[in-house]
């Protein structure tokens, strides 16, 4: 997942229900499937962000001495200004990027 070129919206939007329940015929699971994916998508936004920030890491007893990193400060503003996992995975579900079975 390439968060840098994301066209979700950062901000609340309000999607038309039809347009959402309309690859399943049921807006509770249309949701539910939106829900799944947004925790997968939060799940990988965290272990990429760990990563990154494990590169920075100074392990010191000391906690006088503290330390402070552009490079990690940077890092850190990038991942609080990207969308919110639930946002990334409705525009996933809205462009039809998300595989779904339906279990009738």
């Amino acid at each position: 997942m390439d968060l840098k070129k994301t066209t979700a919206p950062v901000n609340t939007v309000t999607y038309n229900k039809t347009q959402i329940e309309q690859p399943t015929g049921n807006v509770y699971e249309a949701i539910t499937i939106i829900a799944r994916r947004a925790n997968q998508i939060n799940a990988e936004i965290k272990k990429e962000l760990i990563e990154k920030l494990e590169e920075f890491a100074t392990y010191n007893d000391s906690l006088e001495e503290i330390f402070e990193n552009k490079e990690q400060i940077e890092v850190s503003k990038f991942y609080e200004k990207l969308p919110k996992p639930h946002a990334l995975a409705v525009q996933e579900w809205l462009e039809g990027k998300i595989y779904h079975k339906s279990s009738k």
